[in-house]
């Protein structure tokens, strides 16, 4: 046999490389030759039960660590089962790998009728990556994972997708394991400097100014705080923000942007700096009308076509949202705290004035937001479903701190994504995670269940149960539409977890709530917390 290191012990050496800790995939009949090059290479493998519950596990992993998730695919049903969470990620701007089989390289487009086989299975994940490859050398690998991690770091992040075919896994490639290394990044893009110049005059001579955050801002926390104090301007964050900025700093609003009062605030601004937020019906709780901007609009992202989505600036700055607040923070003055006091004022007011707006049933269930807060840690990790008890939570449960708040009540807005990615969560961080999920989204990915307890993760999982759809089930008859598929059979969950060797409790009342999440925490397994639903 040969000494030469195959394709795929060089892949697996160099994601190591690249400091890749955990991937996640299940092994199928085209990716042996794959896992040959696992063992010994310092990888830890992740088996989830269903291939989207891999991807959904790597987006977590993703939102929760800051360097991208990565899974193992096999071929045709392996890459369309990811399909979703991979569009979830793009859609949120995750960075995630995605390394998949695809048929060898003489079937491809022949139509033989081979095992897994699609017609152009590279097209299918085209549409929910921002970068696709279809390895056909072996030698090229190096470079091909070179571009990969460069995108994921250095540009606005999403899905990137590496498909390699079957006869390529085992190939050998020249030289010696330890001849392949990482190779280096390029720095972040930073301002011009006649745009710091401006954008410093423009918010310097502001009497109304506000700020808004988006998930592009993930590291922009300590500098965005500053300037909002240099500025006592009021910062607001989009869903994918919350926490970025502390919600308790009296110049945070929160994530508030679906309510008339905040809206107004910020549309009667003299000058908003908008810093890696699509400014989306999404960030806006799916407000659809976008703002209309009295004022200056700066804005800054890494993504030149974001700039001119959904609302034209003023000032465009094409650069990464941490180097530029950097650049900016350093050309402005110190503030007035006489004028902050003032600011921090409005600013309890506004939230004040966004629970007169809460929508049906909030008040009901706001009890139960409270008792959240109360049971997470506080630089514990809130992952939240599409549920109803979510939707409170999103802008009445302040976070404290940068990727504390995983959701996919943004974007794509998939069911089933809580769990999996929750997991994914637990996995890359030390910090203490809750999943919030519905009893109609938790039976999408079920199945992962078995991998918390695998991993012997001590994971709360809330399961918010109103037997159905609920959230659905109250727009059907706000719009007068008879109620159809929005009644569910609910089974026995504290059961299921039980079977599955997982802990389980039901609880009824507010204040049962932090009990319960901490004994979860303190257990070596993940414990289903079944809540009924008021």
């Amino acid at each position: 046999m040969s000494s030469a290191p195959s394709c795929a012990q060089v892949l697996m050496h160099l994601l190591r490389e690249y400091q890749v800790e955990k991937v996640f995939g299940i092994p199928g009949v085209h990716t042996i030759e794959l896992y040959r090059g696992l063992p010994g290479s310092g990888l830890q493998h992740i088996t989830p039960r269903h291939e989207q519950g891999a991807a959904f596990m790597a987006d977590g992993y993703a939102r929760a660590s800051g360097r991208p998730g990565v899974c193992f695919l096999i071929t045709g049903p392996g890459l369309t089962n990811a399909a979703t969470a991979m569009a979830q990620a793009f859609s949120d701007s995750v960075p995630m790998l995605v390394i998949s089989a695809v048929n060898r390289r003489e079937d491809l487009g022949m139509g033989r009728g081979r095992l897994h086989e699609l017609p152009r299975q590279s097209d299918v994940s085209r549409g929910y990556c921002i970068w696709q490859h279809s390895l056909t050398v072996a030698e090229q690998l190096p470079e091909v994972l070179a571009r990969a991690f460069q995108l994921l770091a250095c540009s606005r992040p999403g899905p990137v997708h590496i498909e390699i075919p079957i006869d390529l896994f085992s190939a050998p490639m020249p030289g010696e394991l330890e001849d392949y290394r990482a190779r280096s990044q390029a720095r972040l893009p930073a301002a011009a400097e006649g745009a710091i110049s401006t954008a410093a005059d423009w918010l310097r001579g502001a009497e109304r100014p506000a700020i808004l955050l988006g998930g592009g801002a993930q590291a922009c926390g300590a500098d965005a705080t500053q300037i909002a104090e240099k500025l006592a301007a009021p910062v607001f964050l989009s869903l994918a923000a919350k926490g970025v900025v502390d919600e308790r700093h009296p110049l945070c609003g929160g994530a508030n942007l679906s309510f008339d009062c905040v809206r107004k605030r910020i549309e009667d601004a003299d000058v908003v700096l908008a810093v890696g937020t699509e400014l989306a019906e999404t960030d806006r709780n799916l407000v659809r009308d976008n703002y209309a901007f009295q004022g200056r609009l700066i804005r800054v992202d890494i993504d030149p076509a974001q700039l001119v989505c959904n609302a034209n600036p003023d000032l465009a700055i094409l650069a990464d949202a941490g180097e530029t607040l950097k650049q900016l923070n350093a050309a402005l003055p110190e503030g007035d705290a006489g004028k902050c006091k003032t600011a921090g004022d409005e600013v309890r007011q506004l939230i004040s004035a966004c629970r007169n707006e809460w929508w049906p049933g909030s008040e009901a269930r706001y009890p139960w937001v409270q008792a959240l807060r109360e049971a997470l840690a506080e630089d514990g990790i809130l992952v939240t479903d599409s549920t109803q008890l979510a939707y409170n939570t999103n802008c009445a449960l302040p976070l404290y701190s940068a990727r504390s708040h995983i959701t996919c009540t943004t974007g794509y807005g998939t069911l089933g994504f809580a769990l999996p990615a929750a997991i994914g969560a637990r996995l890359a961080s030390p910090r203490d995670v809750v999943a919030l999920i519905g009893d109609g989204g938790l039976m999408f990915t079920l199945g992962e269940l078995a991998t918390a307890v695998e991993q012997q993760l001590p994971l709360p999982i809330l399961v918010w149960n109103n037997t159905g759809y609920g959230e659905i089930r109250d727009f059907m008859d706000e719009a007068e539409v008879a109620r159809e598929g929005v009644e569910l059979h609910t089974p026995d969950f504290v059961a299921l977890a039980k079977a599955f060797g997982a802990g389980g409790c039901r609880i009824d009342r507010p204040e049962q709530l932090g009990p319960a999440v901490a004994d979860a925490l303190a257990d070596n397994k993940p414990t289903l917390i079944e809540i009924t639903a008021p």
